[in-house]
């Protein structure tokens, strides 16, 4: 009697590597984690050292039951600049590093924002692949002058594990290089910046990839809890939150509010709307100011009606994405009075939040986009209460997964697609993507929840002026 396959994800993210072995039906057969360090030579830099994710993943991998076949995920937009004998040049530098303003204004002007958007589905931000290329040729001209190959966090990983260089299409449209509606590496874009193709490796479709299939954290994480088409919404209320939908075909958005980006299911696109201070939003307000459980916080915050009496927080603590594609966006507490408690503020924060998903919902409807239920993950999910607040908001019913490792998971989805278990990505998601439990909109709050959007979205304008004094 043959054993039953083990397939295992594997998932670079910025913290450190989580790994998961699954069976084909779904089920967790072994977990391991490992972190390592995270960089900051220079305020607003960020990068890590690639040998730390190899050694990491060896760790973890070890650490596991002998795969049948093993999927890759990871943070996505990473520099990783490799010489002709595949050795690392200078750190990567990674996702959330904001050094490449400048450059970011220099890839507008040469390709043009609205050809930039056209063609590969965004504008350029410096979270991007393309800025950092643009950094390391304008600082460090004799790093860039060695420069033969470029690869993303999980594909290096890939080529310490196999030896070989590809990527999937699905992290390569991160790269601001690629031409997400063909799904191909864009001339246009490498020639305006005068960028050679021969750096960059073939790309494939997620299940596809050679040597192991692969795809972006959130492409990955969006598989891992069952988002493989139109209809369902994946909803993450991690550090930062995402709300991500597969695209009936691909659609940008003029303003690049949303990424577009390949999904990790062949053929197809997806949108995400990103705010960057979600679940971040609560850890700032419980370690900077009120020092209490989070289980304390949100039991306070339950003793407050949907609005906190007028109380609103405007979640921009780091900048945002969408849909104001602003960093210099700061965050605020609005309508402050003398009974408001360390409860209201606790609500305020898990509201602005929630408006802010809804923000992030509105520019996916506008791509047509129809969210039927979503698909809640992440820590800030944990949550009864924030998850009812938010699917009020947002106006529909989320669901949680058995599994909550989305990314590693979703790698694991590939790695079965891959090695023949299951027949594409749609069986994997039907064998092994199980619900939990699902938390329905309060319809007792939801007209004092369509109030308080209509207050929020009057926040970001009337507090922009103060950005420019």
């Amino acid at each position: 009697m043959n054993a039953e396959p083990i397939l295992v994800g594997l998932d670079v993210g910025t913290t450190g590597v989580k790994a998961l072995a699954i069976s084909p039906d779904g089920e967790v057969v072994a977990r391991a984690e490992e972190d390592y360090p995270l960089s900051i030579p220079r305020p607003g830099w960020s990068e890590q050292d690639p040998e730390d994710w190899w050694r990491a993943s060896q760790r973890a991998l070890a650490a596991l039951p002998r795969a049948t076949a093993v999927g890759l995920s990871g943070q996505m937009h990473g520099l990783v600049a490799l010489d002709s004998d595949d050795r690392v040049l200078r750190p990567a530098i990674l996702w959330n590093d904001q050094r490449t303003e400048a450059e970011c204004r220099e890839i507008e002007e040469r390709v043009g924002l609205e050809r930039l958007i056209a063609l590969t589905g965004n504008r350029a931000l410096t979270g991007f692949t393309a800025p950092k290329l643009l950094w390391v040729r304008n600082h460090e001209p004799d790093v860039f002058a060695r420069i033969a190959h470029v690869l993303l966090p999980k594909d290096y990983v890939r080529l310490r594990l196999t030896g070989d260089r590809p990527i999937d299409v699905a992290d390569a449209s991160g790269t601001l290089l690629f031409d997400v509606a063909h799904r191909r590496w864009s001339e246009e874009v490498l020639d305006a910046l005068e960028l050679p193709r021969a750096w960059l490796p073939d790309a494939y479709e997620s299940p596809d990839v050679p040597g192991a299939p692969g795809a972006g954290d959130q492409a990955a994480g969006a598989l891992g809890v069952g988002i493989d088409g139109p209809g369902p919404v994946s909803v993450v209320l991690g550090t930062s939150g995402v709300v991500f939908a597969a695209l009936p075909s691909y659609a940008t958005d003029p303003e690049a509010r949303a990424h577009v980006f390949c999904h990790a299911v062949p053929g197809g696109w997806h949108a995400m709307g990103v705010m960057l201070s979600a679940a971040g939003s609560l850890r700032w307000l419980r370690d900077a100011i009120v020092g209490e459980s989070y289980e304390e916080l949100v039991r306070e915050a339950s003793q407050w009606p949907p609005g906190a009496e007028g109380l609103l927080f405007a979640p921009y603590l780091a900048g945002e994405r969408t849909p104001h594609a602003d960093p210099h966006a700061r965050g605020a507490f609005v309508g402050l009075e003398l009974r408001h408690d360390r409860g209201a503020l606790v609500r305020a924060v898990l509201e602005g939040v929630a408006y802010g998903l809804r923000d992030c919902l509105e520019v996916l409807r506008a791509l047509g986009v129809d969210a039927q239920f979503g698909r809640a993950s992440g820590g800030g999910a944990r949550s009864e209460l924030w998850l009812r607040i938010v699917a009020t908001v947002l106006g529909i019913p989320l669901e949680r997964t058995v599994v909550e490792e989305g990314a590693a998971y979703g790698a694991a989805l590939l790695a079965g697609v891959s090695s023949g278990v299951y027949a594409d990505v749609h069986e994997a998601v039907e064998r092994a993507v199980h619900v939990r439990d699902e938390v329905e909109p309060d319809a007792g709050w939801r007209d004092a929840y369509e109030h308080g959007y209509a207050r929020f979205k009057l926040l970001y304008p009337a507090l922009r002026p103060l950005e420019e004094q």
